[in-house]
């Protein structure tokens, strides 16, 4: 497969990112192949790499937390393995500069779509086990995930900011916010989103940034939460 020097210079900055080093980049290049760009792409490596992932996540929440039940302990892992968090841990490692799409892909952003990033990031775990061993990938999700384990919210069992909006915006039977992207800058690793989340009959747009659509709709929906939790107490209060 042939690699121009910029996409050459991303893998290697991406690898040290994930503190190991191919020694078969082929295992790489196609682990960050979409079936966009050729039929030999990430499809089987993304069926490996998804179990690699849901194991070592299942193994760090056993050993971290000896006193949870079963139920508690899926929870916390569907929490953590889910295509928003590991699109998030490809943005960081710049993962989206070294995928291989096709012109299509290319033309429509697909190096930033959360869905590609995704089954990107589980195929580059496969494919460090293919080119290892169970044990190398296993540490390298260890070092993505360890802090994530580590700062969990228990108190919202594990759910994210929309989530948890959407749950308190039910319980007092408003309706469901709307976001809106407000503005859009950049590409790739330089990407800028503005997103509103509008609670609609209660009066309150809230804004927030991020360097993706989806870190941008989180941020403004913990935004949210924060104030329905604060002005709707105090509006029971009064009455």
């Amino acid at each position: 497969m042939k690699t121009d020097p910029r996409r050459l210079a991303a893998m290697q900055r991406m690898q040290q990112q994930l503190g190991y080093q191919f020694n078969d980049i082929g295992w790489l290049q196609q682990a960050l192949t979409h079936r966009s760009y050729s039929s030999r792409n990430n499809e089987r490596l993304e069926f490996v790499g998804d179990s690699v992932l849901n194991y070592t996540v299942a193994r760090m929440l056993f050993d971290a937390f000896p006193k949870l039940s079963e139920g508690e302990l899926s929870r916390l892992r569907a929490s953590l393995v889910n295509e928003g968090t590991l699109a998030d841990i490809a943005i960081k490692i710049n993962l989206g500069d070294c995928l291989y799409l096709g012109t299509g892909e290319l033309k429509s952003g697909g190096f930033n779509r959360p869905s590609i990033l995704a089954d990107a990031m589980e195929a580059v775990f496969a494919a460090i086990n293919f080119d290892a061993d169970f044990q190398t990938a296993e540490k390298v999700v260890q070092s993505l995930f360890k802090d994530r384990i580590r700062t969990v919210d228990f108190s919202n069992q594990g759910k994210d900011a929309k989530t948890l909006l959407q749950e308190a915006l039910q319980a007092r039977r408003f309706a469901l916010p709307k976001y809106r992207i407000e503005e859009q800058t950049g590409e790739g690793n330089e990407a800028q989103f503005v997103v509103s989340c509008d609670l609609g009959e209660l009066g309150w747009i809230g804004r927030a940034q991020g360097n993706s659509r989806r870190l941008a709709e989180q941020a403004a929906a913990k935004e949210a939460v924060a104030w329905l939790e604060q002005n709707y107490s105090q509006k029971n209060k009064k009455k």
